[in-house]
């Protein structure tokens, strides 16, 4: 793998750009045809039903599965020709979800995040471990520092997980259900603190099964159904969309949701 800029280039190319992309697993394809980018200060929600391709998609994007049609580029520069080191400096990326092995510290998972930019011989210096610390202390965890990462509940990890992320201090965040194991209030807060880290220039995709949440927090949403993506645009979908992607009743979505996230529309999802 061919060395590329460690920076995000001239600020011209999209954070993110996917490129008549085909994505699956040796010769399975699981979506094709898919085009989008994402820009610096962009928050883009990827909806789509269990098994439609979305952890696929995010593996392809992060060059961890080839894509079998296509390209993708990072700030301008295919995936396959970025240094790992420079890549994980650049992109963050939370799972839907991490058990752990390993009896590591929260604090010391958190810690992980800075590995990049502490080089492969270096030691967190007391910067790293301020850094880390913040991050916890924005997700509200800080308590959590010296616990086990295995002896907290799944909820607790996948704040963690975002926290080690946002140590990383990427250009770009693929956050894979973030929500997925949090109560009400961490959800919520979670949600703010993308908004906050839209603010602040960072460029955002994350899946989620919770389409308020995308109503919420999206400056755009894309269905993925089919092995396609069925709609791309700014939020305002319709009940009848929503109902098309999930196999279920217009009605059965609209009670769902409530008429207050549906109506009234914004832009239409074209």
């Amino acid at each position: 793998m061919t060395a590329a800029p460690v920076c995000a280039g001239d600020g011209t190319a999209p954070v993110l750009q996917a490129s008549a992309l085909a994505v699956g697993h040796g010769a399975r394809r699981v979506a094709t045809g898919l085009d989008f980018a994402l820009q610096r200060g962009e928050v883009l929600c990827l909806l789509g039903p269990n098994g439609c391709g979305k952890t696929t998609l995010f593996r392809t994007l992060l060059g961890l599965l080839r894509p079998l049609e296509g390209t993708v580029r990072v700030a301008g520069t295919p995936v396959e020709h970025w240094a790992r080191a420079d890549f994980a400096r650049h992109v963050g990326y939370v799972p839907q979800a991490h058990a752990g092995v390993f009896a590591y510290t929260v604090l010391d998972v958190v810690l992980m995040g800075r590995a990049a930019r502490v080089g492969r011989f270096g030691a967190p210096s007391r910067q790293d471990r301020e850094r880390a610390l913040q991050c916890l202390a924005t997700l509200g965890v800080a308590h959590l520092q010296a616990r086990s990462y295995t002896a907290i509940s799944g909820g607790e990890r996948q704040l963690a997980l975002i926290a080690r992320a946002l140590a990383q201090e990427p250009a770009l965040l693929l956050m894979d259900e973030p929500t997925a194991s949090l109560d009400f209030g961490n959800q919520l807060r979670v949600l703010e603190h993308i908004a906050r880290l839209r603010a602040q220039g960072m460029a955002v995709l994350m899946t989620t099964h919770q389409p308020e949440h995308a109503l919420r927090i999206a400056d755009r949403i894309a269905l993925l159904g089919g092995g396609r993506l069925a709609a791309l645009g700014k939020p305002g979908t319709t009940a009848q969309q929503l109902a098309q992607l999930y196999g279920v009743s217009t009605q059965a979505v609209a009670q769902a949701l409530g008429a207050t996230l549906l109506n009234p529309l914004k832009e239409a999802i074209a």
